[in-house]
């Protein structure tokens, strides 16, 4: 398909007012093309020859508007920092409508577009540095097999925006297959209109629970909530076990489908700490990386809440109380994974525990600590080991190596075949926060090859790239917990 052929439809902002409203975006004067995603364009059904469209930039920010488009604002509510908030909603961004491909709906959202009637005292704008972190940090989870929000394209300007300091002003597409959040059922809950909330549990149930059809309006309510709960406790399992803190886990940064949404000050781990911080406006430590999958319950039940109009209490405690079993489960899988486990065995967990705490006591690169596990094989002494670990916790490791090889030979574990299911588990490159401050450093100096390298590096972490070796490096210490924002 050719760019001048894709014509979007609007199924969301069809579904009527209660939902939004529909409004113009509020293009740059003079934008410029930083990056456009290829693996994207292709996954949209767009001809990969159209990536040098010059059309791009002005899609990219609004100038020009795609067939068919009808920019709408989406109107939600949500709870931040624990707290119910009821002036939310798409206050820099717009639908511009949906493409079909494949028997798959993708939704097109311009990030940074303008003030809408939800902006409050926004500006309604993104920063370049704020874009940049958010279009890597979706093609980082993707590669990770974590389900994410993914992004078409980045267009830049030289509009001035203020946050911290003075900012240059950019936009971003994301791309996925539903931007519907919790918070729009608890807008919809809280505000008594039962009817619409009813319309669009319909059609969550429509294009993702299509065994629903012809179910009554509280049986489908019960079973988008056990969906969503199953998406949900995969993704922070998957957080979890990969190293990813998002940072800012409220109601309205959680998607229905179980997508990773709404970047903000998230980080990947460097060194192994569960009590990691990574929002310096976290002053309580809410959204600690250790307490995500707490958090991400606590915002099903604001969800469960929400839908009480519809389902009974005791079928919304049964839904919840599944939730905790199946993080469990879906953790235990991607850390036997991680260890190179075949089978399952009743002491996985106390090995991983085990291993977990000496990283934390050594202060280990959990990312680098895992990759050189992959090529393990029962030397001594284990000096790739060894080199991640602190001299302090050297008996640890061997100790913890020890319950490892027995653990190996139990299942008579062939190192050739772990070693290639290890390295296509633990990644080579992720998306450190020095990396990514240095891409943006780059940009805004305006250099933007180390983003396009680091994109492709994030899209296939498994692979060794050779000649991007400094990419794979441990961060230095000045590199190491920089601070972020929300506005980041």
């Amino acid at each position: 398909m050719k760019l001048s052929e894709v014509t979007l439809s609007h199924h969301y902002a069809d579904l009527g007012d209660a939902f939004g409203r529909q409004i113009a975006p509020t293009p740059f004067a003079h934008p410029h093309l930083i990056d456009i995603n290829p693996v994207v364009i292709q996954l949209l059904g767009i001809n990969s020859a159209e990536a040098s469209n010059p059309d791009w930039a002005k899609l990219g920010c609004g100038a020009k508007l795609f067939n068919g488009s009808r920019p709408f604002a989406m109107k939600y509510t949500g709870h931040q920092f624990g707290v119910y908030n009821p002036d939310l909603g798409d206050g820099r961004a717009l639908l511009l409508g949906e493409i079909e491909k494949a028997g798959r709906r993708w939704e097109l959202h311009l990030k940074g577009a303008g003030q809408t009637p939800y902006s409050r005292f926004g500006d309604g704008r993104a920063v370049l540095r704020s874009t940049i972190r958010e279009y890597l940090a979706g093609e980082a989870l993707n590669g990770l097999g974590i389900r994410s929000t993914r992004a078409l394209s980045i267009v830049g300007s030289d509009e001035p925006v203020t946050r911290e300091h003075i900012e240059r002003g950019a936009m971003l597409i994301r791309v996925a297959e539903s931007h519907v959040r919790f918070g729009h059922f608890e807008y919809l809950f809280y505000t008594k209109q039962l009817q619409a909330q009813q319309q669009l549990i319909g059609d969550i149930c429509r294009r993702f629970l299509p065994g629903t059809h012809g179910l009554s309006a509280g049986e489908q309510a019960e079973a988008m909530l056990r969906f969503t709960t199953q998406r949900s406790a995969e993704l922070v399992a998957g957080w979890q076990a990969e190293g990813f803190a998002h940072g800012v886990l409220n109601t309205d940064n959680m998607s229905i489908i179980g997508d990773t949404f709404d970047y903000g000050p998230y980080a990947f781990l460097d060194d192994y700490d569960p009590t990691f911080i990574c929002n310096h406006s976290d002053h309580t430590g809410r959204y600690a990386f250790e307490q995500q999958p707490g958090v991400v319950l606590w915002n099903l039940n604001a969800l469960a809440h929400a839908l009480s109009g519809f389902v009974s209490v005791e079928a919304l405690r049964d839904c919840l109380e599944q939730f905790q079993p199946q993080v469990s489960h879906a953790y235990a899988e991607r850390m036997r994974a991680k260890l190179g486990l075949a089978v399952e065995e009743e002491g996985d967990q106390a090995l991983c525990a085990e291993l977990l705490q000496l990283l934390q006591q050594s202060q280990a690169d959990y990312a680098r600590f895992f990759r050189a596990l992959a090529h393990y094989r029962g030397e001594r002494p284990a000096q790739a080991l060894r080199e991640c670990i602190a001299t302090a916790q050297q008996d640890a490791l061997e100790h913890w190596l020890e319950h490892y090889d027995r653990r190996l030979a139990r299942e008579h574990s062939d190192f050739r075949a772990r070693n290639r299911t290890m390295l296509a588990t633990n990644p080579k490159y992720i998306l450190r926060n020095y990396l990514a401050q240095k891409v943006i450093e780059a940009a805004e100096g305006g250099d933007y090859q180390p983003l396009r390298t680091l994109r492709q590096l994030l899209q296939t972490p498994f692979d060794e790239h050779p000649q991007h070796e400094t990419w794979a490096c441990a961060p230095p210490e000045s590199g190491k917990r920089i601070p972020l924002s929300c506005s980041s």
